[in-house]
């Protein structure tokens, strides 16, 4: 990416040409202009990569089979539209000549024509001796109500979290309309180690801690920053067990949270996808995706999968990063609760992930 684009440039497009005055500034700080020299490929036939591309200048020709089918030239009726926009893409798109084009992730183009349409929000205060607010739906499109800025951003944020863009529109509003935003001081004690779980936060600015209490080491053990974007709270909600860890903001900041009755119906189930034994194997089998083990490693020693990779759920955002995104991760533990956990967990972050119905009760039984 190496330029921002501004708001006349995506309303040279369709359908972001139809997007109120608000929507198209929010889509506009999250996209930019890239370049492509002449020559090369911008997407090939078969690809199924989630993205829309514009042509905002210079000349892109679609194949089909090595043959050229359509030349769309920047600036042209036809570059207003998505440049083969059908998944798996059905055409080549090679650059003619050197080009500027824009990228767009698919599903937050998505959520934002959801959003767009569905009307706009105002936050207001619910609680003045929390600084809780209550998200609500005030205003159909086509009224002339603009939304209030300083609630855009944060609203912004909530729909790149990679979460939401798993869920149905209709959750989506509902999500909006449940959601308080509350504000955060530097060292403040968001969620305590060993508490019972009742919130799914969000980090909307500034940066905070991940800590485990351990025993052995005063301090705790650090398993994560977090900053805008990033979100916590899951595991507890999701394996109806206490809070694994501690979060402390760093900085000043200010976090959007749901409650764990509404973040359970609207996200986590409409998110969680199982897979029975016969499945799950044969994708293993294929090297198209691996098992992960979220247990203890002393109850990963007594028993496990072949092959699985433990990762204990206490320590999982820290481990993470070290899978790779191209296989799909099926995820177990005993009983599916930590399982389901960490698969949430590997979804938000842009993962593939499932849970083995019946956890490793159902592999012990098939042995």
């Amino acid at each position: 990416m190496d330029d921002t684009a501004d708001d006349k440039i995506l309303r040279t497009f369709v359908p972001l040409d139809g997007f109120k005055r608000e929507t198209v500034a929010s889509l506009a700080r999250k996209t930019g202009l890239s370049r492509l020299a002449a020559d090369r490929f911008l997407f090939r036939t078969g690809d199924q990569d989630k993205k829309t591309f514009y042509l905002v200048a210079g000349e892109v020709e679609l194949q089909q089979q090595g043959t050229v089918v359509a030349t769309i030239r920047g600036g042209s009726i036809e570059a207003r539209s998505p440049l083969a926009p059908l998944m798996p893409r059905r055409f080549s798109a090679r650059a003619i000549t050197d080009i500027v084009y824009l990228e767009i992730d698919s599903d937050m183009l998505d959520i934002f024509l959801t959003w767009d349409r569905t009307g706009t929000y105002e936050v207001s205060e619910i609680s003045p001796k929390t600084g809780a607010y209550r998200v609500a739906e005030i205003m159909p499109k086509g009224t002339g109500h603009a939304a209030d800025t300083s609630n855009e951003d944060w609203m912004t944020t909530l729909l790149q979290v990679n979460a939401f863009h798993h869920v149905p529109s209709t959750h989506l509003q509902q999500i909006f309309a449940f959601v308080e935003h509350c504000k955060a001081a530097a060292g403040e004690l968001i969620v305590k180690q060993g508490d019972v779980g009742d919130f799914f936060y969000v980090v909307i600015s500034g940066r905070c801690s991940v800590v485990r209490d351990t025993p052995t080491q005063a301090s705790g053990i650090l398993l994560a920053e977090l900053g805008s974007g990033d979100s916590f709270g899951e595991e507890s909600l999701i394996g109806q067990m206490p809070r694994n860890a501690s979060v402390r903001m760093l900085t000043d900041g200010s976090l959007v949270r749901l409650s764990k009755e509404h973040f359970i119906n609207l996200l986590a189930i409409p998110m969680r996808r199982v897979l029975d034994l016969s499945p799950a194997m044969a994708a293993v089998k294929s090297a198209r995706a691996a098992w992960v083990d979220v247990r203890m490693p002393d109850e990963f020693r007594a028993h496990h999968i072949p092959g699985a990779i433990n990762m204990p759920l206490y320590a999982f955002r820290l481990k993470m990063s070290a899978l790779e995104h191209a296989l799909e991760y099926i995820v177990v533990c005993d009983d599916g609760r930590r399982s389901e956990a960490a698969a949430f967990i590997l979804t938000e972050n842009g993962y593939t992930a499932s849970v083995l119905e019946g956890g490793l009760n159902a592999h012990r039984a098939a042995l």
